[in-house]
């Protein structure tokens, strides 16, 4: 496994990340069973970020890597999230006052049952909450040794820029993937950045580590993607490049891009992995597999290198 510094921190991250989105059971056939399994073999395998929040299954993913760590804390970094909050309908508003972050640090703790987090990141701009006040409360949290780095996710330069002059932040998380390398939509929802034109240059020159999320584009940069599942109300179709006449763009994409994996022997998801971590600026990819055979294949994505020629060839497939 490959480690590289976390922006600013002191954190060795593995190039390989885990995503818990998956574990809070909301869109995958995972079972906690087989999540537990799946951290555990992560771990053995040098696996040491993990990337939860509490919406993942309003508070259940947290509830799973909590028990998946048990014993193993001191082999990992956690990452959390906080801003994100719902009601008993399940009615997600954003929310980064200082009263809401102390109430949600201590409810994110109780359910992973540990004393502190490595990276607590900011999940989605707050635009009814002053920065100043968001970030002196994570600097408060650090004071107090509940969380030892800030992070954040789904932000701009702009912002990036603004949360630094109260506070140390040390990453953003973004959506990027082959696919996705510059949208300006996730989920219906609007992003407010470009990844590749904007964040990953000034990452590079700012030392600010940049976590990429959806790296498989949820699936469809896979060998395994069933076009038949999302007719099916699955959640995915939410996703702007999963369905209508994008779907269909981004299919021959990544046939294409298929075709280069089976040239070199290699599964797509181990080429869509290095392709990624080779971009300057990634510290730590948090892909999210369901089952122990796909985190040891994720794994064995860093095994080996691209040539630039290869990457080369890629970049021209997805600039078509």
């Amino acid at each position: 496994m490959l480690y590289r510094k976390l922006g600013s921190s002191d954190l060795e991250v593995s190039v390989l990340g885990f995503g818990c989105w998956p574990v809070g059971n909301d869109w995958t056939e995972a079972n906690d069973k087989s999540s537990v399994e799946t951290i555990r073999e992560a771990i053995e395998l040098g696996v040491n970020f993990f990337d939860v929040a509490p919406v993942y299954g309003f508070g259940h993913a947290e509830k799973v890597l909590g028990e998946a760590i048990n014993g193993k804390r001191d082999q990992i970094y956690i990452a959390s999230k906080c801003g994100l909050r719902w009601d008993d309908s399940k009615r997600i508003t954003r929310n980064l006052s200082r009263k809401s972050i102390l109430e949600e640090i201590d409810l994110t703790l109780g359910r992973l049952d540990i004393d502190y987090l490595d990276l607590y990141q900011l999940h989605w701009p707050d635009p009814n909450t002053p920065l100043e006040e968001t970030i002196s409360t994570l600097n408060e949290l650090k004071e107090k040794g509940k969380i030892r780095n800030i992070g954040l996710s789904n932000y701009n330069v702009f912002l990036i820029k603004e949360a630094r002059k109260y506070g140390e932040i040390v990453s953003d998380q973004v959506l990027y993937n082959m696919i996705d390398r510059n949208s300006d939509h996730y989920h219906d929802l609007p992003l407010n950045y470009r990844t590749e034109t904007e964040i990953l240059p000034y990452a590079a020159e700012n030392e600010l580590g940049v976590i990429p999320y959806s790296p498989l584009c949820q699936g469809l940069l896979t060998d395994s993607f069933e076009i038949e599942r999302l007719n099916n109300g699955d959640v995915r179709t939410a996703n702007p490049e999963l369905r209508g006449e994008k779907l269909q763009h981004n299919l021959k994409k990544a046939a294409e891009v298929r075709k280069i994996a089976k040239k070199l022997g290699k599964p797509m998801v181990q080429l869509v992995l290095n392709w990624l971590a080779a971009k300057k600026g990634i510290s730590t990819i948090i892909a999210g597999p369901t089952n122990v055979e796909e985190v040891r294949e994720n794994v064995r994505a860093f095994d080996w290198e691209l040539d630039p020629e290869i990457r080369t060839e890629i970049d021209n497939i997805l600039e078509e």
